[in-house]
């Protein structure tokens, strides 16, 4: 059992590797001396980092879900690769959610999410977003520095452009919303902001926001999830739910007590809230089941 003043400090030390200065060698440095050695903090960070074998909740060849890789055409006439997965054996047209990864790029996890979504009646597209540099890598520390190595802009159309893609294709409804986690919650909201009437319903996980000032561009129906620990992203929050009420924008905002950036990662032992990540999964299904109907 890791004591909880020490979890949170060495959750604090993660999250500023992973989003704000990615220097490994410094950060193993600060977390050995918080842990007290380097055999404790490697042992630490196994129980913070997520952890790519951990099992799904939805396996890959669960019966119930027909799941593919697919293409399709984005900005600047390139195509954008993805997973793309709805319940097996179903012809009625459905409405559509693009779900967008976090910044470790298109891994297992988002597919189990992607999978655990078109259980519930969605045709589910999942992009990687780091198909412009090859693609999501194994290795996470070069997927997160292909992510902030991106053209945030490009990154933004070609989210877009997937979005209108997914809005007229004859096998659907019409109605697309969209999902994003960390980096991809950022996304969810810059896509609201920029997909305008083509986006019916977006809920970002622990996504900083965007300018408050662009609130008057969003069209969606906007479910904002946060973690209640998560200061450097709670900071922009407020703002941006402010802007979007006085936009006439539907809005909902939850703070999770006492959940931790990432809360809905399973495959990370300490950051995962299972009672958060239930709370909010729950509310999320309801909204876009409403929202996209």
């Amino acid at each position: 059992m890791i004591d909880p003043a020490l979890r949170e400090a060495a959750i604090a030390l993660y999250d500023r590797f992973t989003h704000v200065d990615h220097d490994r060698r410094a950060f193993m440095g600060e977390l050995s001396r918080l842990a007290g050695g380097a055999a404790a903090a490697n042992l630490l960070l196994a129980a913070i980092a997520a952890n790519p074998a951990a099992a799904a909740i939805v396996a890959a060849d669960d019966p119930r879900v027909a799941a593919q890789d697919v293409t399709w055409p984005v900005a600047g006439g390139r195509t954008m690769k993805g997973y793309r997965v709805k319940r097996a054996k179903t012809a009625a047209k459905l409405p559509a959610v693009v779900v967008v990864h976090e910044n470790r790029g298109l891994n297992d996890h988002i597919r189990d999410v992607a999978r655990r979504l078109a259980l519930e009646g969605f045709d589910i597209v999942a992009p990687d977003f780091l198909t412009i540099s090859g693609g999501t890598p194994a290795d996470e520390d070069a997927a997160r520095a292909a992510i902030g190595a991106l053209d945030l802009n490009l990154a933004v159309a070609d989210g877009v452009a997937t979005i209108a893609w997914l809005k007229r294709a004859k096998a659907g409804t019409g109605k697309v919303g969209a999902i994003g986690f960390c980096w991809g919650g950022a996304m969810a909201n810059r896509l609201a902001v920029a997909a305008g009437a083509d986006l019916a319903a977006a809920v970002p996980y622990y996504g900083p926001a965007p300018d408050p000032v662009e609130a008057i561009k969003v069209k969606a129906a906007m479910l904002l999830q946060y973690a209640g620990t998560d200061d450097r992203v709670n900071k922009t929050a407020q703002p941006w739910i402010d802007a979007l009420k006085a936009a006439k924008v539907p809005v909902e905002a939850y703070f999770y007590d006492g959940a931790a950036h990432a809360f809905n990662n399973d495959t990370s032992a300490e950051r995962y809230n299972a009672a958060a990540a239930a709370l909010a999964w729950g509310r999320t299904i309801a909204f876009l089941k409403a929202r996209l109907a």
